[in-house]
């Protein structure tokens, strides 16, 4: 007889353990209202999936998600995957910036073991709540040894997404997140997963690629934000002045900075300050002549969005202000 996974569910609050006043409503509710113990009671015969244990590290609507949780999280996640009685982990998460926490994981935590995070859409007091397939789903995929060594995968709506590709594209739609450019890594139809395994879908490993152990905080970085008629400098000033070790900004294409701002960008970097350029647009890759990164230092950010360069970016300070050691280690993601 096959033996049950044993599957450890951390939750963090968010829409999937939402009320409302009313089912039909899926705006105006109250985020992370539900314990972790109401969210497993809720999904009828998911025991029978696995071997079900929990633990609540936060009740919160994940707009409110900070820094400081990422790193207990982070904490608690290696915790249970070093766990023997622990095969796969499921964290349940508030969608707006699920992405942003499964990046961090996917960078932060070293482990073979399946890590998942599931959100929903609509709350769970929606007459047509999603929130119970997407953790069946997710317990699904985190029990299958066929997860093994797939990174921190994000399970949303009967598809995979990998932590590297997947955002939030949609902001009322169930399928609301994709992989731009790459497509899901698999797909759930009824009791089987389906694993895409084409080379356009295949991405490198990062897991585990910077410790955080003994952090009590990440060096502070800005993201400015490119468009018409836009930053003249005052937000570059202003970042710099609040602490800023780092800065992201989100150009309008392929790396575009207006030539009132490159000038300023490029003291920046030369006084030790690394400047990420990433894009404001949904998909594809920067890259950046070699003027911008070899002269002015400027540092491409390739297939990451601003949010998560951001987070890369972050970890790379605790390690290293080297511009050129960054740049090789944002290099290293293309």
């Amino acid at each position: 007889m096959k033996r049950k996974a044993n599957v450890h569910i951390i939750a963090t609050g968010g829409t999937i353990a939402g009320r409302a006043a009313s089912a039909a409503a899926t705006v105006g509710y109250k985020a992370g209202e539900l314990t972790v113990g109401q969210l497993i009671a809720s999904v009828l015969g998911l025991d029978k999936l696995a071997n079900l244990s929990g633990e609540q590290l936060c009740n919160i609507d994940s707009k409110d998600m900070q820094e400081a949780i990422w790193l207990q999280l982070a904490e608690r996640v290696e915790a249970a995957a070093e766990r023997k009685d622990v095969d796969g982990i499921v964290i349940t998460h508030g969608t707006d910036t699920q992405e942003e926490t499964a990046y961090f994981l996917q960078l932060t935590v070293k482990t073979d073991k399946p890590i998942v995070l599931t959100g929903a859409m609509r709350p769970a007091t929606a007459i047509s709540a999603d929130g119970p397939m997407n953790i069946w789903q997710s317990v699904q995929v985190a029990a299958d040894k066929s997860a093994t060594g797939r990174g921190v995968l994000v399970v949303m709506n009967g598809q995979i997404n990998g932590a590297e590709t997947v955002t939030k594209v949609n902001v009322n739609a169930l399928e609301a997140f994709q992989s731009p450019g790459r497509g899901p890594m698999g797909v759930i139809i009824d009791e089987k997963i389906c694993w895409n395994e084409s080379g356009a879908c295949a991405l490198p490993n990062h897991s585990g690629s910077v410790s955080v152990k003994n952090l009590t905080q990440l060096p502070k970085v800005r993201i400015i934000y490119g468009y018409v008629g836009g930053d003249d400098g005052l937000f570059v000033k202003a970042a710099l002045r609040d602490g800023a070790r780092g800065l992201v900004y989100a150009a309008c294409g392929n790396g575009s900075v207006p030539e009132k701002l490159t000038g300023l960008l490029k003291e920046t970097a030369a006084s030790g300050v690394p400047v990420v350029i990433a894009t404001r647009c949904g998909g594809g890759v920067v890259v950046l002549s070699e003027a911008m990164t070899a002269v002015n230092g400027f540092i491409p950010a390739g297939p990451l969005n601003p949010q998560k360069a951001k987070i890369l970016l972050q970890l790379a300070l605790t390690k290293t202000s080297d511009v050129k050691e960054i740049q090789q280690l944002f290099a290293s993601f293309l």
